[in-house]
């Protein structure tokens, strides 16, 4: 941080002369001219040229501006240059970030994001080194298998079972369409393991045909893949966009998002990743699975339990992490770990070979 003394002229209005307090000598903060705007617009136009390869989505340039926003005005209020930051300074904004009630793994994307903003900086030369090059995230002790919160088969299909009820029940063609707009979503989620914003950024042009065979083209995570669909999956996807002709009275474009919202306000719009996670929720909630004892179930559960289920029914590694789209095995292998932990308790062969069992 770049200080400057700056003497105070302080006025005698005893004698109306002009003196300058040495006493008075106060510090004053000297902030570069480059602003922090200027900056912003850099790290945007790096952003469109170098993550992914130029081919980074909208969500996730927003993401990493939203992310550096909150950085700058960490800065802005702890009166630092950005451009005048070290590594000492980024390590109390880590400290700021855990205070804050962050994950470790939230504090390791924002760190990561901050890194890439400096590298911007570096590349347009208004700084020689990059102040979060060593700086990691605080350690995360927590088990990574303890973060896969997922849904028992039996409790799937009491989900779908529950909303196929409620099709039956419909009394309107729009109650009708929301319903099978809600099934769709939640079965390519929960068997299909597609992320939320996979399903709120798919097209209609992005439904491949191979031979009778159907399947999306999704992307996500700077690297896009084709999840086939199941049969039924198949079915419901065309019955969903007859039934979405018919009520909204419009034709389908390859332009259109498959999943649009029904509310008067924006109907035939995109629908938000918001109202997917709504979705989700909803429908766990009515059918008393979202909060259990010792487990709270999110959108994001859905892909857990397509991965942990795929797995338990003889899919193997590498099939899944296709499936899923991971570029590192090792994640898909948490699931396996989720799995096995469950299904094969090491203990439970030592009490059966000791006869412990009551």
């Amino acid at each position: 941080m770049k200080i400057e003394i700056v003497p105070v002229v302080v006025e005698d209005k005893t004698t109306n002369a002009v003196k300058t307090e040495v006493e008075s000598l106060k510090p004053a903060i000297v902030v570069p001219e480059t602003t922090t705007t200027v900056l912003e617009d850099i790290f945007a136009r790096f952003l469109q040229m170098e993550v992914g390869n130029g081919a980074a989505s909208a969500d996730t340039i927003r993401n990493y501006l939203s992310q550096t926003k909150q950085y700058l005005n960490w800065c802005r209020d702890n009166l630092l240059s950005p451009t005048e930051a070290e590594p000492e300074d980024i390590k109390l904004y880590r400290q700021h970030l855990v205070n804050s009630g962050y994950a470790n793994s939230t504090i390791a994307t924002k760190l990561n994001i901050i890194r890439i903003f400096y590298k911007a900086a570096q590349t347009h030369g208004l700084i020689s080194n990059n102040p979060v090059a060593k700086i990691k995230a605080p350690s995360d002790r927590k088990d990574p298998a303890a973060r896969i919160t997922f849904m028992e088969a039996e409790e799937l299909k009491y989900l779908f079972d529950y909303i196929q009820s409620q099709l039956e029940r419909a009394r309107t063609n729009k109650d009708r369409l929301s319903l099978l707009r809600d099934r769709l979503l939640i079965g390519i989620m929960s068997l299909e393991g597609c992320r939320t914003v996979e399903m709120h950024q798919l097209k209609v042009a992005d439904i491949v045909r191979q031979g009778i065979k159907t399947g999306l083209q999704v992307s996500a995570k700077r690297a896009s893949r084709i999840v086939p669909l199941t049969e039924n999956l198949t079915v419901q996807l065309e019955d969903y966009l007859q039934l979405r002709r018919k009520v909204l009275r419009r034709k389908i474009k390859p332009t259109d998002y498959v999943f649009v919202s029904l509310s008067n306000n924006n109907k035939g719009g995109q629908l938000s990743r918001r109202s997917i996670r709504e979705i989700c929720d909803r429908a766990l909630i009515e059918c008393n699975l979202k909060h259990t004892p010792g487990r709270t179930l999110t959108a994001h559960s859905l892909r857990h339990t397509a991965g942990t289920l795929a797995l338990r029914t003889g899919s193997d590694l590498r099939q899944v992490q296709d499936l899923l789209g991971h570029a590192d095995p090792r994640t898909t292998s948490i699931y396996a770990h989720v799995g096995d932990r469950w299904e094969h308790n090491p203990g439970a062969s030592i009490e059966e070979k000791l006869d412990l069992s009551s």
